[in-house]
């Protein structure tokens, strides 16, 4: 029976790749000289560290420009509450997302039951997989999806005839 999985994975090469090329950038240039700006990469969160919260929207500008280039979508990125720090240093911690999370599986769930498509969804861990018995019936319901569930991004796996 044809399926496939629902997912919401960034590709964290490429996340990796564009944190090291956003501290090249902040260690360079002249605004952010003598500061105590910089990002890091650590299991799935970035730390932003500056001496304001303008010099932190700063640092997130420069982040976003650089996924952006590597093809990441930036719906990946939650963002966290901005902490102080010790003296006049502030931070932020912004989490990727990785998985759906149970109240999404759920709605994707209600969607696809409510659409009327010959199709069936069930909620595996991280993942939602969808069942029918025609390719094109998963494919309307990649387009649902694709339509309906704009805050997070959504990609498609283990596509199976």
């Amino acid at each position: 029976m044809p399926s496939f999985d629902t997912v919401c994975e960034a590709n964290l090469v490429e996340v990796k790749n564009a944190v090291e090329n956003s501290a090249k950038e902040i260690a360079t240039r002249f605004d952010f000289k003598g500061t105590s700006a910089s990002i890091e990469l650590k299991d799935k969160e970035i730390t932003l560290v500056g001496d304001a919260d303008f010099q932190l929207s700063q640092i997130e500008d420069i982040l976003r420009n650089k996924l952006t280039k590597r093809e990441v979508d930036v719906r990946f990125l939650d963002k966290g509450d901005v902490q102080k720090m010790g003296g006049d240093k502030v931070k932020q911690v912004i989490k990727i997302r990785n998985g759906i999370e149970s109240e999404l599986a759920k709605k994707i769930q209600r969607l696809v039951k409510d659409s009327k498509l010959k199709v069936q969804a069930a909620i595996q861990g991280e993942s939602v997989r969808i069942t029918g018995a025609k390719r094109d019936d998963l494919q309307a319901a990649m387009a649902l999806l694709r339509k309906d569930i704009t805050d997070i991004p959504l990609s498609f796996d283990n596509f199976r005839d």
